[in-house]
């Protein structure tokens, strides 16, 4: 079975590994509940962005106890960046557990977020390393 064009951007879109952007408040837009009080963001690219996120830094208590964040999958959701003051929403693509209590959640960009906007951020972000480098 061929994949249509739309499928293989998604999976080829070059991804910037950044360093450990702190998010607080991963908020589903269903339930405006809030998942998770804080994770990072460990890659990026002009589609989305990989958010990891401790089992301790859970909110609700279902997903806590299951260990199974796959109920996120097709939702909604808004985050917030506070190094840079903004918020980022998007829906859960995926998400998968890493080991050590801690899950990966595939966040694509909600499609009303220009792609420029999206190249911009993606350039502000630091690579791993980038800020502890002395002049």
């Amino acid at each position: 079975m061929k994949k249509d064009k739309a499928q293989m951007e998604k999976r080829y879109v070059a991804r910037k590994e950044v360093d450990s952007i702190e998010v607080s408040e991963l908020t589903s837009l269903s339930t405006y509940s809030v998942v998770a009080k804080r994770g990072s963001i460990k890659d990026t690219s002009t589609k989305g962005f990989l958010l990891v996120v401790k089992r301790a830094d859970l909110e609700v208590p279902e997903l806590k106890d299951s260990m199974d964040l796959s109920p996120l999958v097709n939702q909604r959701v808004v985050l917030f960046l506070p190094q840079m003051n903004l918020d980022l929403d998007g829906t859960v693509m995926r998400t998968k557990h890493i080991g050590k209590g801690q899950f990966e959640l595939g966040i694509e960009f909600s499609d009303d977020v220009p792609e420029y906007w999206r190249e911009c951020l993606i350039d502000l972000l630091p690579r791993p390393g980038e800020l502890d480098q002395e002049d």
